[in-house]
């Protein structure tokens, strides 16, 4: 009964990203925000974080964007799987995904956020990059309206 629907909806939205890897002590799953481009998907991370280890050592991922909407009765799911791969930084690709969430100026962005947790120029950042192997969408926002659907 799940209708499908451009992933571009989710994709480009200010979503968080769940990010699913495997190491030898079972899968793990890890929040992240995202940024989509021409067919890619790029997930933050830095040399030391867990994900960026488990896929060097492992790159099959999934990740899985949801949105969610109790009142309205939406449910739109966006699901990427394929082999990541590991990037140095780049700091202009993480000005346009903190754009993506913090807004347009980077001068109204929050400067303790930028310096302290973002640290954009820091050499230890890393780029998950995922050019999916496989994508799909699932439309189940009819769990209010059903049979018909509250969204589009």
């Amino acid at each position: 009964m799940a209708q499908e629907f451009d992933p571009d909806v989710l994709l480009h939205a200010p979503l968080m990203a769940n990010l699913a890897t495997v190491c030898a002590d079972g899968p793990r799953n890890a929040p992240m925000s995202f940024l989509w481009e021409v067919g890619v998907l790029w997930l933050l991370g830095d040399a030391g974080s867990s994900s960026v280890r488990r896929i060097a050592d492992d790159p099959r991922v999934a990740v899985e964007i949801v949105q969610f909407d109790l009142q309205e009765g939406v449910l739109l799911h966006v699901g990427l799987r394929g082999s990541a791969e590991i990037t140095p930084m780049d700091p202009a690709l993480f000005r346009r995904l903190l754009a993506k969430y913090l807004g347009s100026v980077p001068t109204a962005w929050n400067p303790w956020f930028v310096d302290s947790v973002a640290k954009i120029e820091d050499p230890n950042g890393r780029l998950i990059r995922l050019l999916p192997e496989s994508i799909f969408t699932n439309n189940v926002s009819y769990f209010k309206t059903g049979p018909e659907l509250a969204w589009p």
